[in-house]
């Protein structure tokens, strides 16, 4: 029996660490700035696009994955896991289950299980590591779903934005939001809520404040936290300042480091810091 994980863009990974055993493959989001296609795949130039996004001057939007490279990327493995953005905050979660019926009227016998991550980036990354090792442990498909569910209901986000144009502009966050934040040149904390929405937590000013207020936060609700991941958008000065503070505050627990991936980037917006854990 083969096994995949199919995500969309939003899960700030473009491979699993070459793992043979398991196949992996991220299906793009599309971000329309000015009338300029910018399509998160491996040849995504990030820094052409964090630039578009400084310099828009007119409309910018994103398109998520259709049911066709949902389908397509189903196609070659017996039992598939997918995972997806927010369903809250996006339709690529009902275009993954639209493909899977279009797959299982064919192929009954095919496992196909869609997994509404509720979050984003670095939560999502949390998941599908979590998925990696389960899948490598023997278990069967139902198992596997099973224990996924469960530690899926344990993970948490936050996240530090400098600007929130485009989370505004797309109608994810409620406008005088980010009309605080981008005017006064303070940081928007916020988190994700249990429903996959965006809920703002504070405004702060300074990096420091920034630290203090995700470590307090990991300490508060993350309970038995053993993994942490950070995704910054152009920012890993403060990416690599917060690692060292969890370091220092919680025990025997395990941080990494990476970039966003092209729809978190336009989310996030430059020097914009994502935290999974």
């Amino acid at each position: 029996m083969t096994w995949k994980i199919v995500s969309d863009s939003s899960c700030d990974l473009l491979d699993l660490d070459n793992d043979a055993q398991i196949g992996f493959e991220t299906i793009p989001f599309v971000m329309s700035i000015d009338g300029v296609d910018y399509v998160d795949d491996e040849n995504l130039d990030a820094k052409a696009l964090i630039k578009a996004i400084e310099e828009c001057k007119e409309t910018s939007q994103t398109a998520c994955p259709s049911p066709g490279q949902w389908e397509e990327a189903y196609a070659d493995a017996d039992n598939v896991f997918a995972i997806t953005l927010s369903s809250n905050l996006s339709g690529s979660y009902n275009s993954a289950v639209a493909a899977k019926e279009m797959v299982l009227e064919d192929n009954p016998d095919k496992n196909i299980e869609i997994l509404d991550s509720l979050s984003t980036g670095p939560e999502m990354v949390l998941i599908i590591r979590k998925l990696v090792s389960l899948i490598k442990s023997g278990l069967s498909f139902e198992e596997v779903t099973e224990k996924i569910k469960k530690y899926m209901k344990t993970t948490h986000i936050i996240f530090a934005l400098s600007s929130y144009n485009n989370l505004v502009r797309n109608g994810r966050i409620p406008k005088i939001a980010g009309l605080v934040a981008g005017k006064f040149k303070l940081t928007g904390i916020g988190i994700g809520s249990p429903e996959g929405t965006i809920d703002i937590k504070k405004i702060v000013r300074g990096s420091k404040k920034i630290v203090d207020t995700i470590v307090t936060d990991i300490k508060e609700r993350g309970e038995n936290c053993k993994n942490v991941v950070i995704s910054h958008c152009e920012n890993l000065e403060l990416a690599e300042n917060i690692k060292e503070a969890i370091n220092q505050a919680l025990e025997n627990i395990s941080v990494t480091i990476i970039p966003t991936r092209g729809l978190c980037s336009y989310y996030a917006e430059k020097n914009g810091i994502i935290v999974g854990f």
